[in-house]
C-alpha cells in the first residue's frame, strides 16, 4: 500500500474547500429563496441559477480545491478532462434536478425526500467520476463500507439542503444553513477520500491527462467568475421581504383607489337627478 496524503499543504485547502462550499450554498439558498419569491419563467431562472451556485461552486469546485492537496507518494497525478467537465456538469445538473423537484412538486414531503436521494445520489457519483477522472501509474480499489458511508452522508447532506432551500429566508439563518452546508459536503468528500486505497505500480509509467495547476485552476476560476456574477445579480436584487412589501404596497394603493372610484361615484349626480 502506497503513502497517500490528503494534506499536503497543510490545513489550507480543506480550509478553503469549506469556505468556497459555504459560499456556494450561501448564494445558493439566497437564490432559492428569490426563486421562491418569484413565479414563472423568473422561478426557474432564479432555481437555475441555484443549482449552478450549490452544484458548481459549492461541491465541485470544493471537491477539486480539496483535491489540490492529494498526492500519492511514487506516482504524479494528471486529470482526464472529459471525465472531470463531466463531472462538474453532473453536480450542477442532479442539484438542479432536486431543486425543481422540491420547489415544484405538490407532495412537500415524498418531493423532499426524493429530491434528497436523486441528487444525494447524483452528488456522490459526482464525487467518485472526479476520483476516477485521476490518472496514476497505480491500482485504486475502494473500502466498500466507506464508500457506502460516504454516499449515506451524501444523501442525508442532500436532503437537509433541499430542505433548507424552503425553510430558511433571513440572512442570519441562511448564513447558519449554509455552514452546516459546508460541513456536510466537505465530511462527504473526506471520507469518500479515505475510501481510496492505490497501490502505486512497481515500474511507473507514462500518465495521460492535464496538470492540476494548468487545467483545474483555470476551470474552477471561471466557475467562481460566474458564482460572483450570480451573487451581484442577487445583491442588486430586490430580496423576498422587499417583494412582498412592494405586493402589499401595491395591494393597498389598489384598495384606496378602489374607494377613491366607489366614493366618486357615490358622490355624481344620476342621471334623474334635478338641476
Amino acid at each position: 500500500m502506497s503513502a497517500v496524503n490528503h494534506f499536503t499543504q497543510g490545513p489550507l485547502t480543506p480550509i478553503l474547500a469549506y469556505v468556497m462550499s459555504a459560499i456556494g450554498s450561501m448564494l445558493g439558498l439566497r437564490l432559492t429563496a428569490q426563486a421562491n419569491a418569484s413565479t414563472g419563467s423568473s422561478r426557474a431562472r432564479w432555481l437555475v441559477a441555484a443549482a449552478i451556485s450549490i452544484g458548481g461552486t459549492g461541491i465541485w469546485v470544493m471537491h477539486f480545491i480539496a483535491m489540490m492537496g492529494f498526492d500519492v507518494e511514487g506516482t504524479q497525478i494528471r486529470y482526464d478532462v472529459p471525465l472531470t467537465v463531466a463531472s462538474a456538469l453532473v453536480a450542477i445538473v442532479v442539484v438542479g434536478a432536486g431543486l425543481f423537484l422540491v420547489s415544484y412538486g405538490r407532495a412537500r414531503v415524498l418531493s423532499l425526500l426524493g429530491g434528497g436521494l436523486l441528487t444525494g445520489l447524483g452528488v456522490a457519483g459526482m464525487h467518485y467520476m472526479g476520483m476516477y477522472a485521476m490518472n496514476m501509474s497505480a491500482h485504486v480499489s475502494y473500502d466498500p463500507l466507506i464508500v457506502g458511508a460516504s454516499v449515506a452522508i451524501a444523501v442525508v447532506a442532500a436532503t437537509v439542503a433541499l430542505w433548507f432551500t424552503v425553510q430558511v429566508k433571513r440572512p442570519l439563518a441562511i448564513t447558519g444553513a449554509a455552514l452546516i452546508m459546508g460541513v456536510a459536503v466537505c465530511g462527504m468528500h473526506y471520507t469518500g477520500m479515505f475510501a481510496m486505497m492505490v497501490q502505486v505500480h512497481p515500474e511507473p509509467g507514462h500518465v495521460g491527462g492535464a496538470d492540476a495547476l494548468s487545467f483545474l485552476v483555470p476551470l474552477m476560476t471561471v466557475v467562481s467568475l460566474i458564482t460572483l456574477t450570480m451573487l451581484l445579480m442577487v445583491i442588486l436584487s430586490p430580496s423576498e421581504q422587499e417583494l412582498q412589501e412592494d405586493a402589499e404596497l401595491m395591494a393597498r394603493l389598489e384598495m384606496r383607489r378602489q374607494a377613491a372610484a366607489r366614493a366618486q361615484t357615490l358622490r355624481s349626480p344620476g342621471p334623474y337627478s334635478r338641476t
